[in-house]
C-alpha cells in the first residue's frame, strides 16, 4: 500500500467523506462551506446531480475550444491560485501539519504545471495532429486523405490525494492534465483537507468564470459513497486516483465493470528499491548513507517515491553512518491522525517480522535484514509502510542481488548506485530494473518528481493500474484523450487544427514531416 502524493489509507471505510466539503460546481461555489472547520458533510444527491449535469453540458463547448483559448482559461486558473496563495497556504498548514515553505512551493508547482499544459496546448503537440494527404499513386492501394487528432473523452472524475494538498489534490496534476485535454473535471475532495479543498475549488471556479470558460467546467464533490456514485454515472468518461492499493483496486473494479466501462488511472503502491554496488560503497559510502536517510525521511516519509528498501553488499561498513543519520532526524507530525495510526501499526508489524532488526528509531526508523530472510518472508517484508521507515537489506554476491531484484512487483521507481567499473553488472541489472519500474535512476534518489515533457510517473502494477501512462508531465493529458481520424473530409468542415491553412499555427506532422506549414492537397 503505497501512495504517491496520495492517500495511504484511503480505503472505503477510512475515506467515507467525513468532514469534506459539499458539491461545488457551475457558475459559483454555492453550497461549499468554508466556515468554521470547513466541513458540512457529504455532497447531497441533488448537488451531485447538478455537478454531473453541469459537467456533461460543458463538455461539448469546452472540448471543442481552440487550443489557445483553452490555454487562456488554464492560465487564468494558475494566476488566480498564485494570487490566493497567501490565503490558501495557512489553511493547508492547519489541515495537513505541513510547513509553510513546503506548501508555498507546492502551490508554485501546481501553477507551473498548469502553465506548462497551456504552453503545450498552444504549441500543438498535445493534440498529436497527423496528416497524410491523398496519394492516388500509393502502393499497394491508393491512399485517401487522412487527418488524425486527439479529442477529449468527456467529463473526468478525479479522486484527490492527501499528502500533497495542492499538487495532487483539487488543483493537482490529474485536474490540470484533464482540463488541458479538454475534459470538464469533477474532483472528489479528500477528507484530510476539506476546508482547503472547498476554498481552492472556489478560487478555480471564479477564475474559469471570469475567463469565459463554459459553466460546469470544474466542480467539487465530497464523500466516499458520493465518489462511488459519481464513478458509476454514465456521464463520467474516465477517472484518476492516487491512494491505497485496496481502495484503488475496488474503484478500478467499479470503473471497468460498468455497463459502459471507462478507463481508471490509479496510482497505488510503490516500494522504490535502491540497489548499491560494492564499488559505489567504496567510492562514496558515507554520501550514500546520508542521501538515503534524507530521501526516505523527506516529508516525514509520506512521498509515493520514498525509498522503502536499500540493498547493500554484506560487510558494507555503513551501519554507523546510517544509524547516525537516522538518529539525527527529529520527530515531526504526520498529515493526520489516521495516517499516523496506519504508520504506527505498520511499523509495529514490520518490527515483529522474524529476521528484521531495528537499527535506529525515533524521528526515523531504520530496520535491517538480509536477502535470504527477505526471500523467506517476502510478503511480510515487501508490504509498504507509509511514513519515515525504511529497511536496509544486505546481499551476498551478484546472484543474491539479482534474486532480490526479481522478488519485486511493479514500482514507480528503481535506483542503481554504481560506478563506471560496474558497467558489465549495470548492463545486466538495468533490463531487470526496467521491467519493474517506470523510472530508473542512476546514482540519485527517487524523491522529487520533475514536472517536464520527458517525465514518467507510473509503472507496472501495483504502482499503477496502467503502466503505459504517466500522472506527471505533459503526456499525462494522453490519459483523457482518444484518437479520431477524418478520411477525405472537406476542409470547410474540419476542426481548425486539421485545416489546410493551419489557422492555429500549431505543430503538425504532415506526410511524415513535423511542420507548422500549410498543407497543399
Amino acid at each position: 500500500m503505497t501512495q504517491h502524493p496520495g492517500t495511504p489509507t484511503d480505503t472505503p471505510a477510512a475515506s467515507a467523506g467525513t468532514g469534506a466539503a459539499p458539491a461545488v460546481g457551475g457558475a459559483s461555489a454555492a453550497g461549499a462551506s468554508t466556515g468554521g472547520g470547513g466541513a458540512a458533510g457529504d455532497t447531497s444527491p441533488a448537488q451531485l446531480e447538478a455537478a454531473l449535469a453541469a459537467a456533461a453540458a460543458a463538455a461539448p463547448a469546452f472540448g471543442s475550444s481552440e487550443p489557445a483559448v483553452r490555454a487562456g482559461w488554464i492560465r487564468a486558473v494558475a494566476d488566480a491560485l498564485d494570487a490566493a496563495a497567501g490565503e490558501l497556504v495557512p489553511i493547508a498548514m492547519r489541515e495537513s501539519s505541513l510547513p509553510e515553505a513546503r506548501l508555498t512551493g507546492e502551490v508554485a508547482r501546481s501553477t507551473g504545471q498548469l502553465r506548462m499544459f497551456a504552453d503545450a496546448l498552444e504549441e500543438g503537440s498535445l493534440l498529436e495532429v497527423t496528416i497524410d494527404t491523398k496519394d492516388p499513386q500509393a502502393k499497394p492501394v491508393p491512399r485517401p486523405d487522412l487527418r488524425r487528432v486527439l479529442v477529449p473523452l468527456g467529463p473526468v472524475l478525479v479522486f484527490a490525494a492527501s499528502n500533497f494538498p495542492f499538487a495532487f489534490s483539487v488543483c493537482g496534476g490529474d485536474t490540470a492534465s484533464a482540463l488541458a485535454a479538454g475534459c470538464p473535471v469533477i474532483v472528489k475532495a479528500h477528507p484530510g483537507h476539506p476546508e482547503l479543498s472547498a476554498r481552492t475549488a472556489e478560487v478555480m471556479i471564479e477564475a474559469l468564470n471570469k475567463a469565459g470558460a463554459p459553466e460546469g467546467t470544474f466542480g467539487l464533490i465530497a464523500g466516499f459513497d458520493v465518489g462511488v456514485t459519481a464513478l458509476k454515472d454514465p456521464r463520467i468518461t474516465a477517472a484518476g486516483f492516487t491512494g491505497s492499493v485496496s481502495a484503488g483496486k475496488a474503484l478500478h473494479e467499479i470503473a471497468v465493470t460498468r455497463p459502459e466501462p471507462i478507463p481508471f488511472y490509479g496510482e497505488l503502491g510503490s516500494l522504490n528499491p535502491v540497489f548499491v554496488t560494492q564499488a559505489a560503497v567504496d567510492a562514496r559510502g558515507k554520501d550514500i548513507a546520508t542521501g538515503y536517510v534524507g530521501s526516505f525521511t523527506l516529508g516525514v516519509g509520506q512521498f509515493c517515491t520514498k525509498p522503502g528498501l536499500l540493498f547493500l553488499p554484506a560487510g558494507h561498513g555503513l551501519q554507523e553512518d546510517l544509524t547516525a543519520a537516522a538518529g539525527g532526524v527529529a520527530e515531526a507530525p504526520m498529515l493526520n491522525d489516521r495516517i499516523k495510526d496506519g504508520f504506527t501499526s505498520g511499523l509495529d508489524r514490520l518490527e515483529k517480522v522474524d529476521g528484521v532488526r531495528v537499527w535506529a528509531s525515533g524521528g526515523a526508523t531504520l530496520l535491517q535484514t538480509t536477502v535470504a530472510e527477505l526471500l523467506a518472508r517476502r510478503d511480510e517484508i515487501l508490504e509498504e509502510c507509509f511514513g519515515p521507515v525504511s529497511i536496509v537489506v544486505e546481499y551476498d554476491g551478484t546472484e543474491q542481488l539479482t534474486q532480490a531484484l526479481e522478488a519485486f512487483e511493479g514500482n514507480l521507481t528503481a535506483t542503481l548506485h554504481a560506478e563506471d567499473s560496474d558497467a558489465d553488472l549495470a548492463r545486466e541489472l538495468l533490463p531487470k530494473l526496467t521491467a519493474r519500474a517506470g523510472r530508473v535512476l542512476w546514482n540519485g534518489w527517487p524523491t522529487g518528481v520533475a514536472v517536464s515533457w520527458a517525465q514518467h510517473h507510473g509503472g507496472p502494477f501495483p504502482s499503477t493500474v496502467g503502466s503505459i501512462h504517466t500522472s506527471v508531465g505533459v503526456t499525462a493529458a494522453r490519459r483523457f484523450q482518444r484518437p479520431v481520424a477524418y478520411q477525405d473530409a472537406p476542409d470547410t468542415v474540419l476542426p481548425d487544427v486539421l485545416k489546410d491553412s493551419n489557422p492555429a499555427g500549431i505543430t503538425r506532422r504532415v506526410n511524415g514531416t513535423v511542420t507548422t506549414d500549410e498543407v497543399t492537397r
